[in-house]
């Protein structure tokens, strides 16, 4: 997957169900240290509250290493698993829950506190307003000055970042490409260079 889902911007839904009250919060996190950091802010904030449950889908929705969930001290499986189903069925990437909990008096029973969790969220998702995240891999080129105006043309025509310049006896570019315009951008910059053009994957350590 090269592009995906992510929250544009953090959205609160309460309710109350049988006299406690639920307070969900979604917001965009990258990556599982920001989940937390957001997890705890909450906590902070409800400080009286009985229960601070949370999941999380800190990267993007296929990577399985970037989940994450807690319940929080409630009976297992009835909190941050319900909210985490809700969060992966969304498709969203870069995504954490935190569903605060005023306990009510009344025992709601592991049935009614999925449902609740798992609900929470889910009307929260519907208030959320998403935008497409697209990955890009860097690339290396190499060019002269009087081809740089032929580079940018190509990289508007393919939506390419220019994610660096370096302005030398040549001109140093780092271009951003999404997966499926590698090939097609490559081979046309090279067509109308005469192959002077080569684009070259950028390691981790450059």
């Amino acid at each position: 997957m090269t592009e995906y889902l992510v929250p544009q911007i953090a959205v609160v839904f309460e309710e109350e169900i049988k006299k406690s009250r639920f307070i969900t919060y979604l917001q965009r996190t990258e990556g599982l240290d920001v989940a937390k950091a957001f997890w705890a802010q909450i906590k902070q904030a409800h400080p009286n509250a009985r229960h601070h449950c949370w999941a999380a889908v800190a990267g993007k929705p296929t990577d399985s290493q970037q989940l994450g969930f807690s319940d929080d001290g409630e009976p297992a499986g009835t909190a941050g698993k319900p909210m985490l189903s809700a969060l992966q069925g969304s498709q969203i990437g870069e995504i954490s829950a935190v569903t605060v909990r005023y306990y009510g008096g009344i025992l709601l029973g592991t049935g009614g506190l999925v449902r609740a969790y798992g609900n929470g969220v889910q009307q929260a998702l519907k208030l959320l307003k998403t935008e497409t995240k697209v990955e890009r891999a860097p690339f290396r080129l190499d060019c002269d000055y009087d081809q740089l105006n032929l580079v940018r043309l190509l990289c508007e025509k393919y939506q390419i970042e220019i994610l660096e310049q370096d302005f030398q006896l040549r001109v140093h570019l780092i271009l951003g490409l999404s997966e499926s315009i590698i090939v097609p951008f490559s081979t046309e910059l090279s067509e109308r260079s005469a192959g002077k053009l080569v684009i070259q994957p950028l390691s981790i350590d450059e």
